[in-house]
């Protein structure tokens, strides 16, 4: 297994996503967004995983000015704006290869999990 966790130090969610996988002795590469934005390559992949750029932008972001910008940017450039602006996300993304959760998603872990 090989589980990503995009977040921030500061999310409640991202480090529940991470004490559900160290309890169950997996480890993670957890990446601080603030410290290391997601690449576009990371982006592209979360984004055909979870099947859309609107499945991973948080409604309750807290820049308002941002999310205004990407909500009514014309469909061909909202990806850039989300790749420039991560401040928009839902957090925690957690990646497992080509697969990817947004959110807290204990059902979607435990199943990847018992695949292994």
């Amino acid at each position: 297994m090989n589980i990503q966790i995009f977040g921030t130090s500061k999310s409640f969610d991202t480090k529940k996503a991470e004490r559900f996988f160290k309890e169950r002795n997996i480890k993670v590469q957890l990446i601080n967004i603030k410290e290391k934005p997601m690449s576009k390559g990371e982006l592209t992949s979360v984004v055909n995983a979870l099947g859309g750029l609107d499945k991973i932008i948080d409604p309750k972001a807290k820049n308002k000015n941002a999310l205004a910008l990407i909500q009514y940017s014309p469909e061909d450039t909202k990806f850039e704006k989300v790749l420039e602006r991560q401040e928009v996300l839902k957090l925690p993304i957690v990646r497992n290869k080509q697969r990817a959760t947004v959110g807290l998603d204990e059902k979607t872990w435990t199943q990847w999990i018992n695949e292994k």
